[in-house]
C-alpha cells in the first residue's frame, strides 16, 4: 500500500479505527503493536513496539504477548476492517480449551485472527531464537484448536472477517462493500 496500513483511510477513517470500533469492549485492554508509535499516539491507547523492527509477524506476536496484561490475547491484523464480533466472541469463548484458538480456512491457518494464551510466549521465543520467521512455526510446541470453516460460517456466514486490504484495489472493494450497506459489513451488534 506504500504506507502504514493501519493509518490508510477507508471512507475517511483509518483502518485501525474501523478495527477498534469492532473490538471495543471485548477484553480488559486494547493494545496496539506498532513500530510507528507517533502515528497511533492520537488514539490514546497503549502502544508496544518490536525490540527489533522489521522482524516480521512472529516478532510482533512476541511483542503483543509480552506487553499484554491478560492471559488470553486476541490478535488481529489492522487491515481487516470487517471482523465480525460474533466470531471474535466465539473464539474467545473457546480460549480455555487450548493455547491457540485459530480459524482454519481452505486448510490454512489465519494467525493474525486468533486467540493466543500468554503461555505461548516461551514457544514463540524458542522459535525466534531458532531463526524461525513463520507465524505457525511454534504451533507443534503448544495446544492448538483449529476452528474449521463450517463452524466459522455459523458466526460469519460471508467470511467478511477475513477480508484484508493489501492493495489499492482491495481498498476500493472495501469502500464498495461499505456503500452496499450493513448486510456486507455487519458487525453483529
Amino acid at each position: 500500500m506504500g504506507a502504514d496500513k493501519g493509518l490508510v483511510p477507508l471512507r475517511g477513517m483509518p483502518l485501525i479505527e474501523h478495527l477498534i470500533g469492532r473490538v471495543s469492549g471485548l477484553g480488559d485492554e486494547l493494545l496496539i503493536t506498532t513500530n510507528n508509535p507517533s502515528g497511533y499516539a492520537y488514539l490514546g491507547l497503549p502502544l508496544a513496539s518490536d525490540p527489533s523492527p522489521g522482524g516480521g509477524a512472529l516478532v510482533g506476536l512476541h511483542t503483543a504477548l509480552s506487553a499484554a496484561h491478560g492471559e488470553q490475547v486476541l490478535v488481529l491484523a489492522c487491515d481487516m476492517p470487517f471482523v465480525q464480533r460474533p466470531l471474535l466472541i466465539h473464539l474467545l469463548t473457546l480460549s480455555s480449551e487450548a493455547e491457540i484458538v485459530i480459524p482454519r480456512r481452505a486448510g490454512e491457518f489465519e494467525p493474525l485472527h486468533a486467540v493466543y494464551a500468554r503461555s505461548c510466549l516461551s514457544a514463540v521465543q524458542d522459535a525466534l531464537e531458532g531463526g524461525e520467521k513463520r507465524m505457525i512455526s511454534f504451533f507443534p510446541r503448544v495446544r492448538v484448536l483449529p476452528v474449521e470453516e463450517e463452524e466459522l460460517r455459523r458466526f460469519d456466514p460471508h467470511g467478511l472477517s477475513f477480508f484484508n486490504i493489501n492493495t489499492p484495489l482491495d481498498l476500493t472493494h472495501a469502500e464498495r462493500m461499505i456503500d452496499r450497506g450493513p448486510r456486507t459489513t455487519d458487525d453483529g451488534r
